[in-house]
């Protein structure tokens, strides 16, 4: 069998005509830019406002072009679990990162999407997690290390945009990547800027033709070391993917191994770049829940110095319980977009094939239905009592389905070691009268970087 043979087939499309969706409710707003600039001055108030007034299912015109929004926990599980295959990923995503990054895991359907996922996976197994665990835990002690040695106001996003692109390529790519690292460095940078401007055309000058010349510089890198890595072995996810095969046991090629590594360090760089500010953003904002993760994570005795196990984090479920509702509070991907690959209907409305749509994880994560005062950080939310009865599909920070976050254990993982470093030498505070700005799309982040103040702990 060759990989060809199961490779999903071209799935084209044709949009809907416009009057094929007026019987769905909804305000398209002006010509060409329909409601794009407010919908990206307040994303969640949109979304609400358009929820109260319309109800879970409305129409919006968005980045030029209809949009069906389909909102809730039934929602969610319609369009993540796809148990019918009736969304495309591809062409929901395409338009937004194809140019930058085409063809990662979250851009493929179907079977080819199962045949990648699985070639992957080697990558996420206990072994190799064991070895990244290692470096993730060196990376973030001596980074913590530094923040101590520096008490005092701190802009905590970009310290921590910093870290997490430093243990991206560090755990992915292999400590001893030499002097090239500041280039690839460079060029993932301006990949990642690319993947969220708003000229969306390589256009001289702009933000995405340097993302796609950065790209250019990323495939070229990774085409001249597979062989190397291939002869040499290695226990950083680069080194793992040269080594994958298909059900097969043919070798992934070299363009889907530097699709698929780019993809996979912009989403474990910019994700948890997110997931972790909004984290230590809550604890500086409740003092009393930093002090209970504090105690959880002295309990052990594992002393500040020491190296983190995977022992040291299974005793850690209130950290993890604090990070999935830091989660859900500001999930990375706020907003999930698909394009209908064949006619179906949800809560009595037709859609027709062709009709790009989007479920909402913010929207989805504030519903006080679900949430009882959804604004207040509250992580016995995430109890076994509490999740016991709630919709499988209320909280999906990771997606759903056979599109679930491959790296999603990964996530936790790093999260909790940073959590232990963080908690057992640092507290976090903010000055009396600041409240943090977020920007909430395209991925949460603090619009003034968060200001913290830190005081070293014995």
């Amino acid at each position: 069998m060759s990989v060809q043979s199961v490779a999903s087939p071209a799935i084209s499309f044709t949009s809907p005509k416009r009057n094929s969706l007026t019987h769905i409710p909804g305000d398209e707003g002006w010509p060409l830019i329909g409601k794009t600039l407010e919908a990206l001055a307040d994303p969640k108030g949109y979304v609400e406002k358009n929820a109260a007034k319309y109800g879970q299912v409305y129409r919006s015109h968005l980045f030029g072009e209809t949009i069906v929004s389909l909102l809730g926990p039934d929602a969610n599980e319609l369009v993540l679990f796809d148990q019918g295959k009736m969304f495309s990923s591809t062409l929901g995503w395409g338009r937004i990162l194809g140019l930058l990054f085409p063809r990662g895991l979250m851009l493929l359907d179907f079977e080819e999407h199962r045949l990648h996922r699985r070639a992957l996976s080697v990558a996420f197994k206990s072994g190799p997690m064991k070895s990244y665990l290692a470096e993730l835990d060196t990376g973030i002690a001596a980074r913590v290390a530094q923040w101590k040695a520096q008490p005092g106001a701190m802009l905590f996003y970009p310290a921590m945009k910093q870290l997490t692109l430093d243990l991206a390529a560090t755990t992915f790519l292999g400590a001893g990547i030499g002097p090239e690292i500041d280039g690839i460095t460079r060029a993932f940078v301006d990949m990642v800027a690319a993947s969220v401007a708003v000229i969306r055309k390589p256009l001289p000058g702009t933000a995405m033709a340097r993302g796609v010349k950065g790209r250019k510089r990323i495939v070229a890198y990774f085409s001249e070391q597979i062989p190397i890595r291939r002869a040499r072995g290695g226990e950083d996810l680069f080194s793992q993917l040269c080594r994958a095969t298909h059900e097969n046991g043919a070798l992934l090629s070299a363009r889907d191994i530097a699709d698929h590594m780019s993809f996979l360090m912009m989403a474990a760089h910019d994700t948890l770049t997110s997931s972790l500010t909004s984290f230590v953003g809550e604890l500086a904002a409740n003092p009393q829940w930093q002090a209970k993760l504090r105690d959880e994570v002295n309990a052990p005795g594992t002393a500040a110095g020491q190296r983190t196990t995977f022992d040291d984090l299974e005793a850690m479920p209130l950290c993890e319980m604090a990070f999935k509702e830091a989660l859900r509070l500001k999930p990375p991907v706020p907003s999930m977009p698909r394009r209908a690959i064949r006619d179906f209907s949800f809560k009595g409305y037709a859609i027709p094939a062709g009709t790009l749509v989007g479920v909402n994880p913010l929207f989805s994560h504030h519903m006080p239905e679900i949430w009882p005062d959804p604004e207040t950080f509250d992580p016995t939310r995430f109890t076994d009592e509490a999740q016991r009865g709630r919709h499988r599909f209320a909280w999906v920070p990771f997606g759903g389905g056979a599109h679930m976050c491959i790296g999603l254990h990964f996530a936790y993982m790093q999260a909790k070691c940073f959590a232990r470093h963080f908690l057992q030498n640092i507290e976090v505070s903010l000055q009396p009268g600041y409240t943090p700005d977020w920007q909430m799309w395209p991925i949460p982040k603090p619009r003034d970087g968060l200001r913290v103040q830190i005081r070293p702990l014995a």
